[in-house]
């Protein structure tokens, strides 16, 4: 039986602060993924291999078993349904919020405690349906897939809801945060069948991820 785990991770800001989460575990990529094109990446464990795939499809490989586990956003994990994965730890990683942002002017006699029905543009339609129906406010939902930001800026929506970190995009195109929905940071996920099947190897990253967690300034 295969013992070695496979951890799906994606490029970017998630893959720069989980290395050297793995590094401490004493877990290394035996390649530099932003200079290599391989999309399967060999680790100084022997028993450990990673994928470097698109943040959206994290979830998908770890629920149907292509990857043992996985780091994802919590945002990924909320948006996307039918995932049925383990979700034993907080890395603490990828950490920023989603808000709901609109122009500054607009936002100058706005008030979100009066909203009754909202036009939003924003590629999280599932989470911010079920924000805006918790509040009893009804919206108008139209999915983006980047550059949130325009939107209001030519009328595509009154407002956005997306992630922010520094908030420095949002301000250099004349936005403002009116409403925090959440907060978000990323999470270890772990296919069930995995966990059954490989249980000592995966219980035992998870506690070394844990132990490198704990060690991060808060």
């Amino acid at each position: 039986m295969n013992t070695g785990i496979t951890i799906a991770l994606s490029k970017g800001r998630i893959l720069q602060e989980a290395i050297p989460l793995f590094a401490g575990a004493g877990i290394e990529l035996a390649e530099d993924p932003d200079e290599s094109r391989k999309l399967i990446i060999p680790s100084t464990d022997p028993q450990v291999r990673f994928l470097v795939i698109r943040a959206s499809d994290v979830p998908t490989y770890v629920t149907w078993g292509a990857a043992d586990v996985g780091i994802a956003g919590k945002d990924v994990l909320l948006e996307q349904e039918g995932l049925d994965l383990y979700e034993p730890l907080d890395l603490r990683i990828g950490l920023c919020r989603m808000s709901v942002a609109e122009p500054a002017a607009l936002a100058a006699t706005d008030a979100p405690q009066r909203w009754e029905r909202v036009r939003i543009a924003t590629k999280y339609p599932h989470i911010t349906r079920d924000y805006f129906h918790g509040r009893g406010v009804q919206t108008e939902i139209i999915k983006l897939y980047g550059s949130m930001e325009l939107a209001p800026l030519v009328g595509l929506a009154d407002r956005i809801v997306d992630l922010v970190s520094s908030g420095r995009t949002l301000r250099e195109n004349g936005l403002v945060e009116v409403e925090e929905i959440m907060p978000i940071s990323s999470r270890l996920v772990v296919n069930r069948a995995a966990m059954k099947l490989k249980r000592r190897a995966i219980e035992q990253l998870i506690t070394q991820l844990e132990a490198q967690v704990s060690h991060e300034p808060s």
